[in-house]
């Protein structure tokens, strides 16, 4: 007898376009959701990267991770350098179908190239500038940025006999961003994949500048368990510590609501090695509660439940 039966086939291998093999750490946000944008972007895309750990663990000389037209910049200008291509692309006729992203870290982003991104939203540029915001210059150190959380433990600002830590909260980034009056503003994080990648995807079938921030954890920086990042990621939505939703045109238009799934801050502190010395002492107690205030703060106001 002739088997008819049909053999399974096996799905096809799809590869990334941010290529395995890099020297990022075990674990690491940034690398995952990198991954996850390219792959989201596709192949029609030119990519300007700030210096940093992106930049390093992903093209150390003579080797690139990249697989599509991709350029380092400077600490500061990756939104300078991608206005530069998006402008040369345009005179030449060329710019139909190709998406153009720049990128850089929480540092990059909003202290030292704070000036070249507002530049580059004035003028209306059709870029995607994406922030990796693992809140703190990761490669150099752990050095608190302005996107360091209230509290947090970081080289710069060590927590101890005098201190709890960064004594201020996380610049309102995508606040300033949506004050320049481009089309869409969002924030995604590493710990909920099809999110992000669906923000991506409509950010760049908008014309004109966008904003993308994304919450990356980071095992070293954070001191958390390697394989804990998506659980970490997902942890600080379902506190309210980082809200994630999108804005066009300067208004709110979705938030991802927590409703019964919404959790005391100590749920998303305690994995983490640079909170852990609120839980050391009996007077963490209060910055917990203070700390817990900015949650509350952040869920009433993008209505989270």
């Amino acid at each position: 007898m002739v088997d008819t039966a049909k053999k399974k086939e096996k799905p096809p291998v799809v590869e990334s376009l941010l290529a395995p093999g890099h020297r990022a750490c075990a674990g690491c946000g940034e690398a995952l959701a990198a991954r996850l944008i390219m792959d989201a972007a596709g192949s029609n895309t030119i990519v300007a990267t700030t210096t940093g750990c992106l930049e390093v663990f992903s093209t150390p000389y003579p080797e690139s991770a990249w697989k599509v037209a991709w350029i380092h910049s400077l600490f500061e200008n990756s939104s300078a350098v991608a206005a530069g291509i998006e402008v040369g692309l345009r005179a030449l006729g060329r710019e139909a179908g190709i998406n153009i992203i720049a990128q850089g870290g929480d540092g990059a982003t909003a202290d030292i190239g704070i000036g070249c991104l507002s530049g580059m939203f004035e003028r209306g540029h059709n870029i995607l500038y994406i922030c990796y915001d693992n809140e703190a210059y990761m490669n150099t150190g752990v050095q608190r940025s302005g996107l360091t959380p209230f509290d947090s433990h970081t080289s710069t600002s060590p927590s101890g006999s005098v201190s709890w830590g960064n004594p201020t909260e996380k610049k309102p980034l995508p606040q300033i961003a949506a004050a320049h009056g481009i089309p869409y503003v969002a924030v995604a994080t590493a710990g909920y994949p099809v999110d992000l990648q669906n923000k991506v995807k409509r950010a760049l079938s908008i014309k004109g500048p966008k904003y993308l921030q994304v919450h990356v954890p980071c095992p070293l920086g954070w001191a958390h368990k390697p394989e804990d990042t998506i659980e970490i990621g997902r942890l600080a939505v379902l506190t309210g510590l980082y809200p994630i939703y999108e804005m066009e045109n300067g208004e709110v238009t979705k938030v991802r609501k927590l409703g019964k799934k919404r959790l005391p801050v100590e749920a998303y502190l305690k994995p983490q090695g640079r909170f852990r010395h609120l839980f050391a002492k009996p007077e963490g107690k209060e910055e917990i509660k203070r700390i817990q205030k900015i949650a509350d703060g952040n869920i009433e106001r993008f209505g989270l439940v």
